[in-house]
């Protein structure tokens, strides 16, 4: 098996399922290995057991928002590297301040993007 037979891990963290279901969807389709979870406790589960190469993750979510997931994520010697990219409607200015000191790869708000816009960013920050 060559390395470009292994496919790119990607967990998405989102708790609006359209949303969820539409970019795993389109992630799927482009050939990535796709795992999500609908809130911020079961995403960190989800993380500490896919190990993925890339979060997308939002940042309000139910039992623990984003930048707490991130910050434990950043907390293990296997998570300091995963690329992170936050998918969000909060602006960057309303954004909790601690996102600053957690190494996020791109942060984006929802809709100032469309989705294909979106899976350009996820390939060029995993092409990194």
């Amino acid at each position: 098996m060559q390395m470009s037979d292994i496919k790119q891990k990607i967990c998405i963290i989102e708790d609006e399922q359209s949303i969820r279901d539409m970019y795993k969807l389109k992630l799927l389709a482009k050939g990535y290995d796709v795992t999500t979870a609908a809130d911020g406790a079961s995403g960190l589960h989800l993380i500490e057991h896919v190990r993925p190469d890339l979060i997308l993750l939002d940042i309000r979510m139910p039992h623990l928002p984003g930048n707490e997931v991130l910050k434990r994520v950043r907390a293990t010697d296997w998570g300091k590297d995963i690329k992170v990219i936050v998918l969000t409607n909060i602006s960057k200015d309303e954004a909790p301040a601690d996102f600053r000191f957690l190494h996020v790869d791109r942060y984006i708000v929802k809709v100032h993007y469309t989705p294909t816009q979106v899976l350009e960013i996820v390939k060029e920050v995993l092409e990194r």
